[in-house]
């Protein structure tokens, strides 16, 4: 099978020069800071049709992550979990998925968006339209998180 290949379509703008100032989930810190997913030009067209929608999920590469660690104790946890049942950032894959209010168009091609927790820069691979229809799961369980409710690895 043939190696995936990503060429990222914009990059995304926030507050956080590095991936340590970064607050732990997109929902930190209050007031949430406006960040903007700049589309390419070349991509732009594809934006169309996303007016009237509240919530977007967008893809990235985290490219500052750290190399891929499969076991780890999270900070607030006390025993160790393996990368897959966390969101942490040092995957064998380094991509970010967050799930993004969607406020407009600041310039054609520029996206404002709150709930981002990402570094500023980071290379955008892709924007979905977040349908509360099929990607919200209403009986869904936090597994091991569970305790944690309000934590998010």
């Amino acid at each position: 099978m043939p190696e995936p290949a990503f060429a990222p379509i914009g990059h995304l703008e926030t507050p956080w020069p590095t991936p340590a100032a970064c607050p732990r989930n997109g929902r930190q810190p209050v007031p949430l800071p406006e960040c903007r997913a700049v589309v390419d030009q070349a991509w732009r067209d594809g934006l169309a049709g996303l007016e009237g929608f509240s919530h977007l999920i967008l893809l990235y590469w985290l490219n500052q992550a750290p190399p891929p660690q499969l076991q780890f104790t999270p900070p607030f946890d006390n025993q160790p979990r393996g990368v897959f049942a966390t969101r942490a950032p040092f995957r064998p894959n380094p991509i970010g998925l967050s799930v993004v209010r969607f406020l407009g168009f600041a310039a054609p091609g520029v996206l404002r968006v709150h709930n981002l927790d990402c570094v500023d820069g980071t290379p955008l691979l892709d924007i979905k339209p977040y349908l509360a229809s099929t990607d919200a799961e209403p009986e869904a369980t936090m597994g091991w998180l569970a305790p944690h409710r309000t934590a998010r690895a």
